[in-house]
């Protein structure tokens, strides 16, 4: 098992809900060992986990970091100019027929949206779209995630002679240095998430891609929200807590890419 896979396991068993089931079934394994306290101890942390995580105040703390160090980077980046504007994936989801006919757009799919408006404000005279797709890889039905941004772009004014596709890339490392092949030393804006910037950043920098940052696919914070949605438990807080914890993790354990 290569790194990238193990880390993926290990966030996914770490994060609500997962975690409360694996917590669960150890509690009752213990359970049926005899050790009843411990048991009870380990059920009452993984529902306390899950509980916490789905407060907001949680989920805004865990995301207001990130998205300082994004905000930070933003604002040393130079409007312009760039030899392309390069988006990173995970804000499309290919299209897979039968079963998926057309591309999905995810939550994150602001990626490809900015990537244009900052192509129609002469950012760069290209875009890098990159990203592949684990489906066609094990040789399933699927196009590549660079394929479906690619026709999102058109459809977004885009022309196609301005798209350059990397579609074997499944995953941030593998599309940094995909994209250092192409460019070289020439610097780049880089496109992606807000909350996973800071770690795009470091594994740019360890692949000596040349890159500006421009984030985008925000959250917005407690004050440009309704008060239930700032105090009240939601599956939504849990889904970002764990997604920026997610990157927290990465950011501490994940070394693919260093010299």
């Amino acid at each position: 098992m290569d790194t990238f896979t193990f880390l993926k396991y290990l966030t996914q068993f770490a994060m609500p809900p997962a975690s409360m089931a694996v917590g669960l079934l150890l509690a009752w394994v213990l359970a049926l060992v005899g050790l009843h306290r411990f048991g009870v101890t380990v059920a009452a942390l993984a529902v306390a986990q899950t509980l916490v995580m789905s407060f907001p105040p949680v989920a805004d703390a865990l995301l207001g970091s990130l998205q300082d160090k994004a905000r930070a980077a933003a604002a040393q980046a130079p409007p312009c100019c760039y030899e392309a504007i390069v988006v990173l994936g995970g804000g499309v989801t290919p299209a897979a027929p039968p079963f998926l006919a057309e591309p999905d757009l995810a939550d994150a799919a602001d990626r490809v949206w900015y990537a244009a408006q900052l192509y129609h404000r002469g950012v760069a005279r290209r875009i890098i779209v990159s990203g592949g797709s684990f489906v066609a890889q094990r040789g399933g039905p699927a196009t590549s995630e660079a394929e479906a941004m690619r026709r999102f772009l058109l459809d977004l004014g885009v022309p196609s002679e301005a798209i350059v596709s990397e579609g074997t890339s499944l995953n941030t490392l593998e599309n940094i240095c995909n994209v250092r092949q192409m460019v070289g030393d020439a610097r780049v804006a880089l496109v992606t998430s807000a909350y996973h910037m800071p770690r795009a950043l470091r594994i740019a920098r360890q692949g000596n891609l040349n890159v500006g940052a421009f984030p985008t696919d925000w959250h917005l914070p407690p004050e440009a929200r309704p008060s239930w949605e700032n105090w009240v438990p939601s599956i939504a807080a849990m889904a970002w807590s764990s997604i920026s914890l997610r990157e927290h993790i990465a950011l501490l354990l994940d070394r693919r890419g260093e010299i």
